[in-house]
Order: structure tokens, then sequence, then C-alpha cells
């Protein structure tokens, strides 16, 4: 159980884990998360479930190498097992006919989008799929969803690949007005600015929050958030809201509550990985 089996590296620090659970795997919807633990000591933390394979009992987990958790996943080999892996968690991403959905992926974020794209796609909807990411070597899955898309864009912080930055999507709704839109980010304020961009039109627009988060099912309250003046948890609640409700604001300040510390861990770690390579 939750063993590696496949493991790819789609874009520097960005990589890909398909792990055997055939628990998960046979009851795993689009849009839905699972709490990762690495090892003994690890601590939990969430990842949008990015595919699954009910036949081969396998999950995908595609995550960025951020923090000192995110680097030890990453230092995991094919055969070897994670401590722990609860799932599914969340609610699945609501698929119906909208008619034209507009689905936006954000750099690690374009991996769990096209696990939802599909589902999007196969209930009869027309695709505007636009993914970005700070620069166009962290661009990920760009085949891959444009070949399900009827439209399909790409933008990037630096200008290095397509439009440079989100404001382009104006044009493209004014072009083409859609009927949904997803949102999918890590960054907070990328979200946000899209949720303002398709506010005037009149698009019900759902994001996919990313809280800091702890058990995963409710009980500590650390992914609170503040949707429509209500406080919700992203775990049990979410993790997708409606973003035209979302206090973007306080869920910022919330997510950076332990920049501190997360850099600190993070770097002891690196610490301890050269000290480590050097004894060897």
């Amino acid at each position: 159980m939750n063993k590696i089996v496949e493991k790819k590296e789609l874009a520097p620090k960005i990589k890909q884990l398909d792990i055997e659970n055939p628990e998960i795997a046979a009851k795993v919807s689009p849009g839905q998360f699972a709490i990762v633990i690495t090892g003994g000591k690890g601590e939990r933390f969430p990842l949008t479930v990015a595919g699954a394979d009910p036949s081969k009992g396998t999950i995908r987990l595609i995550f960025n190498e951020v923090g000192k958790s995110s680097k030890e996943l990453g230092t995991f080999s094919v055969g070897q097992e994670l401590r722990g892996l609860a799932g599914p968690l969340g609610n699945p991403t609501e698929i119906e006919n909208f008619g034209t959905v507009l689905c936006f992926g954000g750099g690690v974020m374009s991996g769990p989008l096209l696990y939802i794209a599909e589902a999007f796609r196969q209930a009869g909807n027309k695709l505007i799929v636009a993914i970005g990411a700070r620069t166009s070597e962290l661009l990920i899955f760009k085949e891959e969803l444009q070949a399900i898309a009827d439209k399909f864009y790409v933008c990037t912080d630096d200008g290095s690949e397509g439009y440079q930055g989100v404001d382009f999507l104006n044009d493209v709704l004014k072009e083409k007005k859609g009927d949904y839109a997803l949102a999918m980010s890590v960054a907070t304020a990328t979200q946000k600015a899209i949720c303002e961009i398709t506010r005037p039109f009149g698009i019900k627009t759902i994001t996919s929050l990313t809280p800091i988060m702890l058990d995963g099912t409710g009980m500590c309250g650390a992914c609170r958030v503040n949707v429509g003046g209500e406080t919700k948890f992203a775990c049990v609640d979410g993790p997708e809201f409606d973003g035209h409700l979302v206090d973007w604001d306080l869920l910022e300040s919330r997510k950076r509550t332990y920049v501190a510390e997360e850099r600190t861990s993070s770097l002891c770690y690196e610490m301890g990985e050269e000290f480590a390579s050097a004894e060897k």
C-alpha cells in the first residue's frame, strides 16, 4: 500500500508520482485531495489528486518542491512506500454540461486541472483552457490540455511564452463568453485576479482553495476561510468555492502565518541534506 510505481519530473522541481492505493483509486473523483505523510516524523500535507486508474489501483499526485515536506517527498523513488496516504477528501468538482467552461490552471495546478477538464469534456462541455506559470520552463501539460480544448491559451508572469499575465482573458471572454469557470492556482493573487476578470461578465467562477491544512477532516479548523461572510472549512466544505464570494485578502493573510517557520524548516532540511552528502 502507498508504493510509488512511477515517477516523473515534469519541470524543474515539479514532480509526478503514481502511487498504489486501490481504495482511494476506486473512490476518488476530480477535485478531491489526499493527505500525504512521507515518514514517521513527517507532517500531514494535502495534495489535489491529478488522476486515478482504478484498474491499476493507482492515483496520481503532482507537486512542487517548495517546503521541507514537499522536498522530502521529491526524494522518494519508485518502489518506496509513503508512511500514510488518506483520501479521497473534500468534495468533488461539480461536473455537468454547463455549455462553455473556462478552465485556468496556474503552475503545478495544471495537473489536477487536466483531470477535471477531461471530466468537463466528457460531460459535453466546450472548453476554453488557459494555463500559466512564472516562466515558460514551468508550464506543464500543454499538449494534453490543448488536445481537449476548443480554445487554448498560455501565459507567463515574465512573458517568456504566450501572454504576459492573465489580463488577456478579458478579451477572450469578450469574444467568447463562457457559461462557467474554474480557476486553480496555488497563488492567491492569480485566483483573485481571474475572479475579478469574470465578475463583470456574470460568469460563475469556482476556485480551488489552498489554505493551511492539518488533519483534512474538519477537526482542527486550520483551513477556515471566509466565503460570503460565513466561516467555512476548506477540507470538508470545499476545497472549491464560488470565487466571487471568497475573502481573498484574509485567505492570503492566513496562508502567510507561518512563512518564517516554513522557510527555516526548509533551510534546515536542505542543510541537513548537504551535510549528509558531504559525509558520504
